[in-house]
């Protein structure tokens, strides 16, 4: 029985993986590629067992996973690559469409929560993964949202992880690696451990060489912008799970659930 990780294929996810390209490098590991919502859905329906996915998802089947303590996708401040573009101020987006982006549900839920609950505004909700023509503002994810960055398209522009901050005082945990109970068993625990172990392995080379662990990232996953960019982006993200990053997490999952998003869960359980 292999370890089936589900691997994302958006910059803010090279860390984790720069460093396992080749199939050939984990012999007990198998990577399954997509967004947050595929391995989302993955985690809950068992065709994968861990991922760097979606924070929310820890929340939406209470009791069948568990986190790793070190290991997590925060920023400092600013994250740059989950925004909401608008063509109004947010304060005025009350009834206006905002369409909302189908590849992370955490991000929709905290755009969600930042609108009705800090902004007091409830706008149309529309799904769908870029914007289209018609739409007042959009909620842009991943490698969308920082080519948005360079269109400059829209006039106005929100960090999600920055209005967050703002208010809560605290940074947002939109990843966290979530690790289903099933690969807790004694024949997979094995390769778990180790695996988690390389992958911190992994950002440590990440930030050791950056210029050469993006040149092979983007030969298996391009993008289109420009390097500098792609290289000072790096400087925002953090992938150390803090005790700070854990209570905010815990205060998000509290709020969606007073909202109605999602179901409470019980408290965070790490190994």
């Amino acid at each position: 029985m292999k370890l089936r990780v589900g691997r994302i294929p958006f910059l803010v996810c090279a860390p984790f993986f720069h460093d396992f390209l080749t199939e050939d490098q984990l012999p007990d590991v198998e990577f399954v590629d997509g967004p947050p919502s595929a391995h989302c859905a993955g985690l809950k329906d068992g065709s994968i067992h861990l991922s760097p996915a979606s924070s929310i998802t820890f929340a939406q089947k209470p009791g069948a996973f568990v986190l790793s303590s070190r290991l997590c996708t925060s920023c400092s401040f600013e994250v740059r690559s989950v925004k909401l573009f608008s063509r109004y101020p947010i304060q005025s987006l009350a009834g206006r469409k905002v369409r909302l982006s189908s590849q992370s549900q955490t991000s929709v839920t905290l755009l969600r929560i930042l609108l009705e609950e800090r902004f007091g505004v409830t706008p149309e909700y529309v799904q769908g993964l870029a914007a289209e023509d018609g739409d007042d503002a959009c909620l842009l994810i991943g490698d969308l949202a920082l080519e948005e960055n360079e269109r400059h398209r829209f006039p106005y522009g929100y960090d999600l992880a920055a209005l967050w901050q703002e208010w809560q005082g605290l940074p947002f945990v939109f990843g966290a690696w979530i690790i289903s109970k099933n690969a807790l068993v004694p024949e997979l625990r094995p390769v778990l451990d180790r695996y988690l172990e390389r992958t911190e392995e992994s950002i440590e080379k990440f930030r050791r060489d950056v210029p050469g662990s993006l040149s092979r990232w983007l030969a298996k996953y391009p993008v289109n912008l420009p390097r500098k960019v792609i290289e000072d982006y790096y400087g925002v993200l953090d992938y150390r799970f803090t005790p700070e990053r854990k209570e905010s997490l815990s205060i998000f999952f509290e709020i969606a659930a007073r909202m109605g998003l999602t179901g409470l869960a019980n408290g965070l359980e790490f190994i």
